[in-house]
């Protein structure tokens, strides 16, 4: 074979591999394989993963910015909080952009008032719970905080009666969910498809820059958690793994695709982090949320509801807004206002915060066995319940 030859033959082989991992979506069940590492790999550098303290440390940010706030936040450059959400909509973009998925998507009006109240609750719920999705349920559990557990419960909760609401607007205000598309091009319109990919690998090759210069500054534990975020914000958007799915799916379509990727995940996830807190590397109160029950609960319940509204989770929100979907944009934008007044009146008020409940490591009364013991057999029931459904509809709600 001459040097002509293996030269095609070699970038061939690099653009089907390019159009494999960007013009293919990911499977659910690798998506959350991927999410399980990473949020252990991310602990094990610095911390656990979260999306919405960064998002209220952008809210703090703004309202002391317009003289609300007397103090200011730790700067969204150096927040580990922010850093993690900045790279998530960071790598979702990206990947968008490599995918020739990045658009302006405008939305109804009636769907851009639903991400308003959508993104609004949804930052409620967050600061009742002590996170979204992830921080207040997925990161939580696998800490072996019973307020993860409790948070899980209210998600179901919440996104039953969202789904209510959502069969209640359809028969009774058919033209509102209609989704928007691109905006049509006109003929002989620059076509930015074609320079989309080239954009995304210097937004990538940007991204690195920015970690080597944290690391010159002495703050490589920044460096790295940019990096991590922006992982989980490619692994997220290329598998479509939104965590609103895992909650509505199964009252709704009967699908047990998400529900089983986020069981499988989360014993990743929990084993990793009970290793770390089990061997002293981490300590065992890291991210065990002071919220349970009433916070983690009732936070839940409000957050569901609010994530079905908007059409996206806490992380589901942030990445989708990466691809440009004005009603996320929207969403994320409340969620952070929202979230960050919330919390400061829960701080305000010592009998709010007495009431939003207190942090129980499970293992303090378990033990370390028997708690993962417990988990396991929870997300077991959860991933087989979600696969009968699929198969019965048992649990599907009829409009």
């Amino acid at each position: 074979m001459n040097d002509e030859s293996e030269g095609s033959v070699f970038f061939r082989l690099l653009k089907q591999g390019y159009q494999k991992v960007f013009f293919e979506n990911w499977p659910i069940w690798l998506g959350g394989l991927l999410i399980g590492i990473m949020s252990v790999i991310t602990f094990a550098w610095a911390r656990p993963w979260g999306v919405a303290g960064g998002l209220r440390n952008w809210g703090d940010w703004f309202f002391s910015l317009i003289g609300v706030y007397q103090h200011p936040p730790i700067s969204p450059l150096v927040s580990t909080n922010s850093i993690l959400t900045l790279g998530l909509i960071w790598g979702a973009f990206g990947s968008a952009l490599m995918a020739k998925q990045f658009a302006i998507r405008m939305a109804p009006p009636l769907e851009l008032i639903k991400g308003v109240v959508g993104g609004t609750l949804m930052g409620i719920g967050a600061a009742m719970a002590g996170g979204c999705n992830v921080g207040g349920f997925y990161s939580a559990l696998s800490a072996l905080s019973l307020g993860g557990a409790a948070m899980m419960a209210g998600l179901f909760v919440g996104a039953y009666l969202g789904l209510r609401y959502i069969y209640w607007e359809l028969e009774h205000l058919p033209t509102g969910s209609s989704g928007g598309g691109r905006s049509a091009k006109s003929e002989g319109a620059f076509n930015w498809l074609n320079i989309e990919p080239y954009i995304g690998a210097a937004v990538f090759l940007f991204a690195i820059i920015c970690a080597s210069l944290y690391a010159r500054q002495s703050l490589t534990k920044i460096g790295g958690l940019l990096l991590c975020g922006i992982a989980f914000g490619v692994i997220i958007q290329r598998c479509r793994f939104c965590f609103v799915r895992g909650f509505r799916d199964p009252f709704m379509t009967g699908e047990g695709e998400v529900p089983r990727g986020i069981a499988i995940s989360l014993m990743i996830s929990i084993l990793g982090f009970a290793a770390l807190k089990w061997t002293g590397l981490r300590g065992e109160q890291v991210y065990v949320t002071q919220t349970f029950w009433f916070g983690s609960l009732a936070g839940g319940i409000v957050f569901g509801f609010g994530m079905l509204l908007a059409g996206g989770c806490g992380s589901g929100s942030v990445w989708r807004a990466g691809e440009g979907q004005v009603k996320l944009i929207i969403a994320v934008v409340c969620f952070c206002l929202s979230t960050s007044l919330f919390k400061t009146l829960i701080n305000a008020s010592e009998g709010f915060k007495a009431l939003i409940g207190k942090a129980v490591f499970m293992p303090y009364y378990l033990t370390y066995k028997w708690t993962l013991v417990i988990l396991f057999l929870i997300l077991c029931a959860y991933y087989l319940l979600a696969t009968w459904n699929e198969e019965t509809d048992k649990f599907t709600v009829e409009m």
